[in-house]
Order: C-alpha cells, then structure tokens, then sequence
C-alpha cells in the first residue's frame, strides 16, 4: 500500500519533478524578459536580475538532480522526451 497523496505519489516521478522544474525556469525567464522590457528604471534592472538569478538557480539545481538521478535505474531521457511521452 502506498503511503503518501496523489500528488506526493506524482512527484515521486523524476520526470515530473522536471517538468514542473522546467515551467519554473521558462516562467522565470518570461519574467526577466517583460520586466527588462517593461518595468522601467532601477526596479526594472532590478527585477529583471533577480528573475534571470532565479532561473539560473532553478538551472543548477535541475542539472544536480539530474546528475543524481542518472544513477538510478530509472529511464529518464529528457525533458522533451518526457513531455512527447505525456502528450
């Protein structure tokens, strides 16, 4: 028997966990991008900075991960693969 919530169980799924990992970063980078175009002065530059900051962290702890999931048996071939297998 399975302990645990439905979503607990999803997220157990390493390609899930990089799916949602993968929206962040696109959301983080979509954030950087209007408000370097649209806020303007210091907030702006600010704004802007703090989201591409992070997103790099979302990066690095994504490429962590997943170089300690590559030592699992689990067959995990990619976020595109992933998301094509999904859709």
């Amino acid at each position: 028997m399975a302990v645990g919530t439905r979503l607990s169980l999803q997220l157990a799924d390493f390609g899930t966990r990089s799916l949602l990992t993968h929206t962040f970063m696109a959301l983080g980078f979509v954030g950087a991008v209007v408000s370097g175009l649209f806020v303007e002065g210091q907030l702006g530059i600010i704004s802007m900075t703090a989201f591409i900051n992070f997103t790099a962290g979302l990066w690095i702890a994504q490429s962590i991960h997943s170089l300690g999931n590559a030592a699992t048996e689990e067959e995990y071939q990619g976020v595109l693969k992933e998301l094509l297998n999904r859709v």
